[in-house]
């Protein structure tokens, strides 16, 4: 009997595994195809409205005067730089919450993304530096800000999520304060890094984000796997197998490929904090980085979609809608009580 007994629980429990594995598999096919389907919508409801036809002559080669230039230089860069950036905010938030084992510790929220910021700003008023020095200055002083958290910090519990609340608070007075001496040309350059934006979106700063991401991405792949152990403890990670430094790598990858998008598209508020979460409930608890990447660019697709469209005549930064959107679910999440429940 009692093998018998082993036999119905191992059955039990292939059974549950693989319902849990399609489960996945189709959560993130419904998630791919509902980004995909948004980044469409979004192209054809550019700056003017371009009917399907016209888009699939236009991306054949043909050109139709007016549709061809904002669908190709405009619209179409938009919903594709939207994509990518939304996947690294999305798998750099669930990185950060899921090997910190905190649902606060997401990069933007510790100061990492207000990082980048500062110092593309440093580099645009004080330096002068432009172009690809100034992603590289935006991906060093994000690196900068997540090094100075967690040793000062010393922990990855409440202390750390204080101590980069802090810190982002400092760097955000810094970035307002040179907004005010910024020369009246880079103005609209500035505000970019202050609210994250797609309006600058063209097909070079997606080449770049693409090269530069390709390397990040490799790195997380190679150290994933020890991602599930870690969920248990650093000391219980080594004990399982997992390797030695094997959590500073992944947060070292994760702060790259926020700051690599920060510096494309400026910082979306709320973004990388809520991806995880989210994708984690559809997933039924489970952490997904492939899922909270998919998610991330769903909401900033949808909020690009949204802020060029909710108010007629007016065009709201992606930012501005994800951080007027966000903040009430932080609101609504803490004051029910179910941060730990909703967020872990």
């Amino acid at each position: 009997m009692s093998t018998l007994a082993a036999r119905e629980a191992a059955t039990r429990d292939a059974r549950r595994t693989l319902s849990r594995s399609a489960h996945h598999r189709l959560l993130v096919g419904a998630l791919a195809v509902l980004a995909l389907g948004l980044a469409v919508t979004r192209a054809l409801l550019g700056d003017m409205v371009i009917p399907v036809a016209d888009a699939v002559a236009i991306l054949r080669g043909e050109v139709i005067p007016g549709a061809s230039f904002i669908l190709m230089e405009s619209s179409l860069p938009r919903a594709v730089l939207g994509l990518l950036a939304g996947a690294a905010f999305g798998a750099a938030g669930a990185i950060s919450q899921t090997v910190l084992r905190n649902p606060l510790a997401s990069p933007d929220i510790v100061g990492v993304g207000m990082g980048a910021s500062a110092a593309a700003v440093v580099g645009i008023v004080v330096l002068g530096v432009s172009g690809p020095a100034l992603s590289l200055l935006a991906v060093a002083g994000a690196l900068v800000v997540a090094v100075l958290v967690r040793v000062v910090a010393q922990s990855t519990g409440e202390r750390l999520v204080l101590v980069g609340v802090g810190v982002s608070s400092v760097l955000s007075s810094v970035v307002h304060y040179l907004f005010t001496r910024a020369d009246e040309h880079d103005t609209q350059l500035v505000l970019r890094w202050l609210t994250g934006s797609l309006g600058q979106a063209d097909w070079s700063t997606i080449r770049w984000l693409v090269m530069t991401s390709v390397a990040a991405y490799v790195l997380l792949w190679l150290a994933s796997r020890d991602l599930p152990a870690l969920q248990l403890g650093d000391d219980l990670a080594l004990g399982l197998g997992g390797r030695r430094h094997a959590a500073d790598l992944l947060l070292a990858v994760a702060v790259v490929v926020l700051a690599l998008a920060v510096a494309a598209v400026g910082p979306m508020a709320f973004v990388a904090f809520l991806a995880g979460p989210i994708a984690r409930a559809l997933d039924r608890g489970r952490p997904t980085i492939v899922g909270a990447a998919l998610v991330g660019a769903v909401v900033v697709v949808a909020a690009d979609l949204v802020g060029g469209h909710v108010i007629p005549d007016v065009h709201l930064p992606a930012g501005v809608v994800t951080g007027l959107t966000g903040a009430p679910v932080l609101l609504w999440l803490l004051t029910r009580g179910r941060t730990e429940g909703s967020l872990r």
